[in-house]
């Protein structure tokens, strides 16, 4: 078994077990957990000294995992959403129930998008469901570009995934389902 496979299944054990990772995502670093964990979203919100009202973003390493959300939408709706996918490309859109309070904050919408980061799509796909995925950064700092800037800001015992975040690229744009209005260009 190779490296990256045990480093991997070490990461998604974390995972399971209610812990916290860092992860590169397409533009910056990122902090994942399992988004049906009350305990690790609320470890990731500490982290970041960010209030649970805001909401977190849900990404996806493939489309089959929103499935429970896109049923019954809008062909138009739908269309536009994964064609989209895979990449940086942040939806709103009704949650419906699917995910807990502590992900979607005061909102009755979840943001959801389908990974192009290999290293998040792996991990999301050998978790099999969705990751919570936020910039690695504490409320006010700049979000990491590199693995050492996620331990300056929260130090070398967050287990870290591999990888590199392509420096040219920009966060996820984020649109609301329906309107079209972007929240984040």
């Amino acid at each position: 078994m190779t490296l990256p496979i045990l480093r991997m299944k070490g990461l998604v054990r974390h995972m399971e077990a209610e812990g916290v990772i860092a992860c590169p995502a397409e533009a910056v670093w990122g902090l994942s957990c399992d988004p049906f964990s009350e305990p690790a979203v609320a470890a990731v919100l500490a982290m970041k000294q960010r209030s649970v009202d805001k909401g977190l973003i849900v990404v996806a390493g493939d489309i089959a995992m929103l499935a429970p959300l896109l049923d019954g939408m809008e062909e138009k709706h739908r269309a536009e959403m994964t064609l989209s996918w895979p990449g940086a490309n942040t939806w709103l859109v009704p949650n419906r129930g699917i995910f807990p309070d502590w992900v979607t904050g005061d909102s009755q919408d979840v943001a959801v998008r389908v990974t192009c980061a290999p290293a998040l799509k792996a991990l999301s796909l050998a978790l099999g469901r969705p990751l919570v995925s936020t910039s690695a950064n504490p409320a006010g700092a700049q979000p990491a570009r590199h693995a050492f800037q996620v331990v300056r800001y929260f130090g070398a015992g967050l287990p870290r995934a591999w990888g590199l975040v392509d420096a040219t690229a920009k966060p996820s744009t984020i649109r609301r389902l329906g309107t079209g209005e972007v929240l984040r260009a």
